[in-house]
């Protein structure tokens, strides 16, 4: 069978991290050359040395999204070495450690969250755009959350305001660039347990667990490829069709209008 992103370059901003590495790998399971952007060396390199071993191509870089000037200077590399871009996802950010009560957050801790979430988002879409012009067209899928359609238990205003800031980004860059044949799209997860949030609901009582499962009317947690899948689906022909949108990707825990 034909792999669904033979001869495409994708980028994955955050691409070392939980959801982003195996989004990374998974491109690149289905024939696409990987670039990465993360802060994480170590983790780079791990994420590289496996899809290498595999036959993949790999590109990666530390580069802070934050950095307009760093983020054009990795994307030009990303062009000599593969020739182009055609795909983009834009995972980098969260809440990034920040507290979650309003009387713990610092405007540091607001700066810090709007400018990697929103910031970064928009530099890399903008360094991306003129490559996927010129081979006819891309897709971009960018990463908002649960957190920035519904209020969330966990997690504080600044994560709201720039997971809900990433759908108003998406929508207007999608209404831009769709003359391009360039769709542009977001993924809004729930509760993924990956990182701080794994030992968060770990150290949870089994009545407050169960209280999270209640919630959710699948009534369990996901697994890491269930947030993996709807990406690339985004990304890909499946998706021609579709773009200014949103995919909630929550069992149910939040359903829209």
């Amino acid at each position: 069978m034909a792999k669904r992103f033979e001869n495409k370059v994708a980028l994955i901003t955050g691409g070392a991290g939980g959801i982003g590495s195996e989004i990374a790998k998974a491109f690149s399971r289905e024939g696409a050359d990987v670039a990465i952007f993360d802060t994480n060396q170590g983790a780079i390199d791990s994420i590289g040395t496996e899809i290498k071993e595999t036959g993949g191509g790999f590109f990666g870089r530390v580069v802070d999204v934050r950095d307009q000037i760093g983020v054009i200077a990795a994307t030009d590399e990303i062009i000599k070495t593969f020739g182009g871009i055609d795909l983009l996802v834009a995972a980098a950010g969260g809440s990034l450690g920040t507290p979650r009560d309003i009387d713990d957050i610092s405007s540091e801790d607001l700066d810090l969250v709007i400018d990697v979430n929103i910031k970064g988002t928009f530099h890399c879409a903008k360094a991306v755009i003129p490559s996927m012009k010129a081979r006819g067209g891309g897709s971009i899928v960018t990463f908002s959350s649960i957190g920035g359609r519904s209020p969330s238990p966990v997690t504080g205003i600044p994560y709201a305001a720039a997971k809900a800031g990433i759908l108003g980004l998406t929508r207007r860059l999608a209404k831009e660039v769709g003359g391009e044949n360039i769709r542009v799209n977001a993924i809004a997860p729930g509760l993924f347990l990956t990182g701080r949030l794994q030992g968060m609901f770990d150290a949870m009582s089994e009545k407050e667990q169960r209280e999270v499962l209640d919630a959710i009317p699948l009534n369990r947690m996901p697994s890491i490829s269930e947030c993996v899948e709807p990406v690339l689906f985004l990304s890909g022909e499946g998706a021609s069709f579709i773009t200014g949108t949103v995919l909630d990707v929550n069992g149910g825990r939040m359903m829209a209008n």
